[in-house]
């Protein structure tokens, strides 16, 4: 009988054994970046706004730079962006992804195993 036989695997990083950026995060970042809101970024993984705030609060906090900012309302509504920080970090996370990605799609040897 033939199996389709393939490993998944994710990743995070760590500061001070504590995970701070994942998968999670960068969906968030990436949403945040599309609508400007965190309460649509939110909505839109079907996370609570209290749960997506706090990890931005984390990321902002515990990160070398701020990684959202918030703009208050007004005339123009107020609203979320990235950093720059931000923007680079889930650009490193993706290269790191697909490197990471690479190696597991060219390792057979544990698929030949099974």
């Amino acid at each position: 009988m033939d199996k389709n036989i393939s490993v998944h695997f994710r990743h995070w990083v760590f500061i001070d054994d504590v995970k701070f950026f994942g998968p999670g995060r960068v969906e968030l970042l990436e949403r945040i970046a599309e609508t400007g809101s965190i309460v649509q970024a939110a909505k839109a993984m079907g996370m609570s706004y209290k749960k997506a705030w706090a990890m931005v609060d984390h990321m902002n906090t515990h990160g070398q730079k701020p990684y959202v900012i918030t703009h208050k309302g007004g005339q123009q509504g107020g609203g979320t962006e990235l950093t720059e920080t931000a923007k680079n970090v889930i650009a490193a996370y993706k290269r790191l992804d697909a490197r990471l990605q690479e190696v597991i799609s060219t390792e057979n040897e544990i698929q030949a195993l099974i």
